[in-house]
């Protein structure tokens, strides 16, 4: 059973909605019946986007597509202004968009980019959003797109791991501001993907890889679990089990606990003390 807004007639806007996890969401929000608004850079990658749409959810469907940079405030007030005047209203709104071009630590280049589309994307979405939605009354959603490596921080890509992790917080507060405004039925949700092959994630692959999920897994797992109220959606992927990951992230919150140093799951002096943390929480799978 689908969550009670996804249903006929109610609107959906998703950012990033062009490719990948997005345009797997927008897609399914479409198949429902509901009217739907895709952002994303790219009038050639948007007009693609909405004929794919059309072609798994009808000719009919009702779906548009307007070019958006989400790290423009004012591109996002826009956003939200036309698509009020098309469809009168936001039920469902997904902040998507995301990059992911890599980063070093001491390397300036990417830093401002990397927080202006994955963090301020999501804040300044929700901000332009979040208040008529709340005016209009009813019960609505908003659906942040976070990242595991905004809970566990491997070493890598930190910009990135920076960006997802204020995503998370942002989107926790959120949560509690949105249940304890009077009035208001609109809930908010984080989903963390597991590994899943798009765009983002290729690399020059063309071929998925045997443990990665594919961009409709993702969105149905998230269907699944927005039915039942889930905030963290929490994915898994052909190689990481639910149990996996609750250890990574349990061991992660332990660095602070026990006083650890930071990152212990990648230095050497834990290793085996990590090991045997997550073979005794998943029977030695995963």
């Amino acid at each position: 059973m689908d969550h009670p807004v996804l249903t006929a007639g109610a609107v959906a806007v998703v950012t990033g909605g062009a490719g990948g996890i997005g345009l797997a969401a927008a897609t399914r929000f479409a198949q429902r019946g509901m009217k739907v608004c895709i952002a994303d850079l790219g009038d050639d990658r948007l007009e693609q986007a909405v004929s794919a749409i059309r072609a798994h959810a009808g000719a009919g469907a009702e779906v548009v597509a307007r070019p958006t940079d989400v790290s423009r405030r004012e591109d996002l007030e826009r956003l939200e202004k036309e698509v009020r005047d098309r469809f009168g209203r936001v039920d469902v709104l997904m902040n998507n968009a995301g990059i992911q071009p890599g980063s070093a630590l001491l390397d300036p280049a990417p830093w401002e980019r990397i927080l202006a589309v994955n963090l301020w994307g999501v804040i300044h979405g929700t901000q332009a959003f979040a208040p008529g939605m709340i005016r209009q009354g009813g019960a609505g959603l908003i659906i942040n797109t976070g990242s595991k490596q905004g809970i566990t921080t491997p070493p890598g890509d930190p910009a990135y791991n920076v960006s997802k992790a204020g995503v998370k917080a942002f989107t926790e507060a959120l949560a509690h501001e949105l249940r304890n405004t009077p009035g208001c039925s609109i809930t908010a949700h984080l989903l963390i993907p597991g590994f899943v092959f798009t765009g983002l994630t290729a690399r020059g692959r063309t071929e998925k890889p045997a443990g990665a999920w594919t961009p409709e897994q993702t969105a149905d797992f998230m269907l699944e679990r927005l039915a039942t109220g889930d905030f963290y959606i929490l994915c898994p992927d052909n190689d990481v089990t639910r149990p996996l990951d609750e250890r990574r992230i349990l061991w992660a919150a332990g660095d602070i606990v026990e006083n650890r140093p930071a990152l212990s799951r990648w230095h050497p002096d834990y290793a085996d003390a990590f090991a045997a943390f997550v073979k005794a929480g998943t029977g030695g799978k995963g």
